[in-house]
């Protein structure tokens, strides 16, 4: 339901996303668990915040922007880390009820829920006796 897409060709469709980031980006961990009404994506976004992540779909394509941010009142004399910024795509397929997908940030973590169309959800089938 969920693949990744770094970076994307959709070319047998005649659209490329734009998968070109200013400057140097980093591909976020993350951690993708299926449940029963559909898929949960947890991104880590160390130095990120809510107002900072831009999470959308466009053409079956989730993309994740998110950009870090220094908390540090000065400028370092010395610096051996480097906050970036993210950038991740994921193709969804049409079992992911697109209309639905929410997302929430906490902590530096950010959840994103893929809920499956209804099509797309087990159901139990009542066996009648007659």
């Amino acid at each position: 339901m969920l693949e990744s897409t770094v970076p994307v060709r959709r070319e047998q469709q005649g659209q490329v996303p734009d998968t070109r980031e200013e400057g140097r980006t980093l591909i976020p961990a993350v951690d993708i668990f299926e449940k029963e009404e559909g898929l949960v994506v947890v991104a880590d976004l160390p130095g990120v915040e809510k107002e900072d992540v831009d999470v959308h779909v466009e053409n079956s394509i989730l993309t994740l922007k998110a950009r870090s941010k220094s908390h540090m009142p000065v400028e370092p004399v010395y610096r051996e880390y480097e906050l970036l910024n993210f950038f991740r795509q994921f193709q969804l397929s049409e079992a992911v009820d697109q209309d639905k997908i929410h997302a929430e940030m906490r902590h530096g973590v950010l959840v994103i829920q893929l809920p499956k169309k209804e099509a797309a959800k087990p159901r139990q089938i009542e066996v009648k006796v007659s």
